[in-house]
């Protein structure tokens, strides 16, 4: 071999593996790419809506957002938790259905305000204890406990009541749905939120906050991975499966507070479907079904998608509303694909 082609070969070489390009940054995050790709997709839905329909771009717009799907985005946080283990939680809806009749009447009956809130995230913390314990320690599929806690809590609502139940007007539940205006702008263009807004940020920060910095996020990580590798790596496994169910019900137990508090009815057949959507979000989200990946704002981002898509359908009019449906599943069908590709290129 000539010197000229030994200089240039170790030379092809080394431009080959050296660090950089576009290529090998998104090698390193390939795990985000479909959180990614969901952010890429709201910008488009909210650009998309401004050029056909207009007046998207505006704070009230952002208001109404927030507001009408803070319960949306409690439950994306809840399910994050449980889909990164591998897991999944069907009775998040069912869940928020007896938690918020129970509460409703329990207010009606003249009970402290105070304790009723309390009472309704408790309902929801015991429906997530259970699911855990039979998860964990009677070796149930997530899927069937969480389906049998699904009906159990369904029927138990339809139990309390089969008709709508009203808040009083003057409850001080409702405090948690009254806005509060953070700018003025003209005419309706207002930015409001509720403390019922406020309560799914602080959810957030704190799924963030468990899932990235504490112990107990990196064993939810580990889990999903290999499971087995985590009990070998002495993580506590079963001590965080349990939690992690548990985290879950008590999350639906305050999407009930924060969905009662701002309709001011609470009725039995509440919640239908949205365990679904709350998987949906999830997934939206960059979370991988298979578990081990995922992050808080990527499901965050899902649940705005979501809620956007039903603002651009109402807004369009032509659009019948079953067609929400049709275009979320197709919606998750991509992001599935996406996933699958992914993993596919990781393995």
């Amino acid at each position: 071999m000539s010197e000229q082609q030994t200089t240039v070969m170790p030379t092809a070489i080394a431009r080959n593996q050296r660090p950089g390009g576009i290529s090998a940054w998104l090698r390193a995050r390939r795990a985000v790419l479909p959180t990614w790709a969901a952010t890429i997709i709201f910008i488009g839905m909210v650009g998309y809506a401004q050029v056909a329909y207009g007046k998207i771009l505006q704070a009230s717009t952002l208001s109404n957002l927030l507001i009408n799907n803070a319960h949306l985005v409690i439950l994306a946080v809840a399910l994050t938790f449980v889909i990164i283990t591998g897991g999944i939680d069907l009775s998040v809806g069912a869940v928020i259905a007896f938690s918020s009749v129970a509460g409703v009447l329990l207010t009606n009956a003249g009970w402290n305000p105070y304790l009723v809130i309390v009472g309704m995230v408790a309902f929801g913390s015991t429906f997530g204890l259970i699911a855990g314990l039979l998860i964990q320690y009677f070796d149930v599929q997530p899927f069937i406990a969480t389906l049998a806690m699904m009906f159990l809590a369904r029927g138990l609502a339809s139990t309390l009541s089969t008709r709508p139940e009203r808040l009083p007007e003057d409850s001080p539940l409702r405090v948690l749905g009254v806005p509060i205006k953070l700018y003025d702008g003209p005419k309706v263009d207002d930015l409001v939120i509720t403390p019922g807004v406020i309560i799914a940020v602080v959810v957030v920060l704190f799924g963030v906050i468990m899932l990235q910095r504490t112990l107990m996020g990196r064993t939810v990580y580990a889990i999903g991975g290999k499971e087995q590798s985590a009990i070998l790596m002495g993580l506590p496994v079963h001590r965080t499966k349990l939690w992690v169910y548990v985290i879950s019900g008590t999350l639906a137990g305050v999407a009930a507070v924060v969905y009662t508090a701002r309709l001011g009815i609470a009725q039995n057949i509440t919640g239908i479907g949205w365990e679904l959507d709350a998987i949906a979000a999830t997934v939206i989200g960059g979370t991988l079904l298979t578990g081990g990946a995922g992050y808080v704002l990527g499901s965050v981002v899902g649940a705005l998608v979501l809620g956007l898509m039903n603002v651009i359908i109402a807004r369009d009019g032509s659009i019948p509303p079953e067609m929400t449906t049709v275009i979320t599943g197709g919606t998750l069908l991509l992001f599935v694909l996406l996933q699958r590709a992914v993993v596919g290129r990781k393995n």
